[in-house]
């Protein structure tokens, strides 16, 4: 009887330990989603100032099959003359493995009020890595979505 006690006691205490663990990740996940909204506000007032804390200094991106590094995309929203009016962020899947974390979602673009409007959806696999009491973006990729 104090065997099956005892693996009684075994598993309720394993079991709060998972529970735990899903609550730490839910907050993780929480956060990496607020990292991933907070680069979209970025870029649509082409705040490079913002995105730099966002991005890590080796960050490597995938555009239209081109590496760009963080120096280069930086550059190009500093500098970007086409008016991106609106980012909506889409349904997104974060994935936490130890200080790395996954993210798989969606997001469209509006632009050009002047012009008529272009609506461009997208499709991204962003890789962000616990550094130094924070999280930075280590790797991304976007690629449009066809209609």
């Amino acid at each position: 009887m104090t065997m099956v006690v005892a693996w009684f006691i075994l598993g309720f205490a394993a079991s709060l330990s998972a529970s735990g663990q899903q609550m730490a990740e839910g907050g993780t996940a929480a956060g990496i989603r607020a990292l991933e909204q907070a680069w979209t506000v970025g870029q649509s007032r082409h705040d490079s100032h913002a995105l730099n804390l966002i991005f890590d200094n080796a960050l490597v991106y995938v555009e239209y099959g081109k590496l760009v590094t963080k120096g280069e995309y930086l550059s190009r929203i500093k500098h970007e003359s086409s008016q991106l009016d609106q980012i909506v962020m889409g349904p997104m899947t974060v994935r936490t493995f130890g200080s790395t974390a996954i993210v798989v979602g969606t997001y469209s673009e509006k632009r050009g009020r002047d012009k008529g409007l272009e609506l461009k959806r997208w499709r991204f696999i962003d890789t962000w890595v616990y550094k130094k009491g924070g999280w930075v973006l280590v790797a991304a990729s976007a690629v449009p979505v066809s209609k």
